[in-house]
């Protein structure tokens, strides 16, 4: 009789311990998922005018319409508390799995664009529901500054740099290249600091970074995913394994990219030991 109780309470344990274990990994799975996490930056150049010295900029990338908060009001005031002088969005606010709508990215630009101005450019998604160009309409109603493949100067302690953006390749077919945006920011700007918002963070090595820019700021990569030591994350957005260029700084051909780690999730996939990004980018002038 008593051994019959020990194997039922030796059992009972078992039960306990999966239950607790399942818990766990439930919470944890949440937690890498839904969890903001705010993390710091700092690009250094020679050729950063004084007046950028100590601007910062936040960047969020690759929503596929995830809420942070009731009407992503975790999301907004994080934000606000980083007091950015620049908000910049690369791209995939919206997720062609989920249907994302209009109101979603269009909401979300409203209430960024009262915290600092934000520029945005288009991801893959954009592109694969309908009306993008009713999207970008909407986004500039709500005070959203709409980069397709376009320029614009921006102005801080006296100084400006040139803030430049393309439309994702997904986009029409007659659009503008980014080598023809390069050679009418090389027209316009001549040899002075200039950031390119593209959302692909693919294209860098091999296109983005041959364009001129100081600083390429991208995302799409969703930080492999699944982060693991000594890897750029486990699996790519196209479904490679052991992809490059998914988080932080690169450099190629005397260019530099900074790419986003995102927010969200398309569809079913998920993120693990990789939460939810905000990124919060300090220029610095480099002294000579």
């Amino acid at each position: 009789m008593a051994k019959h109780s020990r194997k039922k309470r030796s059992i009972g344990r078992r039960i306990l311990i999966i239950f607790l274990l399942a818990i766990f990994c439930a919470g944890f799975f949440y937690w890498s998922n839904r969890s903001l996490q705010i993390e710091r930056f700092t690009f250094s150049s020679s050729r950063l005018p004084q007046g950028f010295d100590g601007c910062t900029i936040v960047e969020l990338s690759d929503l596929h319409g995830a809420v942070f908060g009731e009407d992503n009001t975790d999301l907004v005031n994080a934000v606000r508390d980083q007091s950015p002088d620049y908000i910049f969005l690369t791209g995939d606010l919206l997720d062609r799995f989920r249907e994302t709508p209009h109101s979603y990215a269009v909401d979300l630009g409203r209430q960024l664009s009262a915290i600092a101005p934000t520029y945005f450019v288009t991801g893959n998604h954009e592109w694969a529901l309908p009306d993008p160009r009713g999207l970008k309409r909407a986004l500039g109603e709500a005070g959203v500054t709409v980069l397709d493949n376009r320029f614009v100067t921006l102005e801080r302690g006296g100084d400006q740099i040139l803030l430049a953006g393309i439309d994702d390749p997904n986009g029409y077919a007659d659009q503008k290249t980014p080598e023809e945006l390069a050679q009418e920011v090389s027209a316009a700007w001549g040899d002075g600091f200039w950031i390119l918002l593209a959302h692909r963070n693919d294209h860098f090595p091999g296109q983005y970074s041959l364009l001129g820019a100081d600083l390429v700021i991208s995302g799409h990569g969703h930080g492999g995913m699944i982060r693991l030591p000594f890897t750029d994350g486990l699996i790519s957005t196209e479904r490679t394994l052991f992809p490059s260029y998914t988080a932080g700084f690169y450099e190629e051909h005397g260019s530099t990219a900074f790419i986003s780690r995102g927010l969200g999730n398309s569809g079913p996939s998920f993120r693990l030991f990789n939460r939810p990004q905000i990124a919060v980018l300090t220029l610095e002038r480099e002294q000579q």
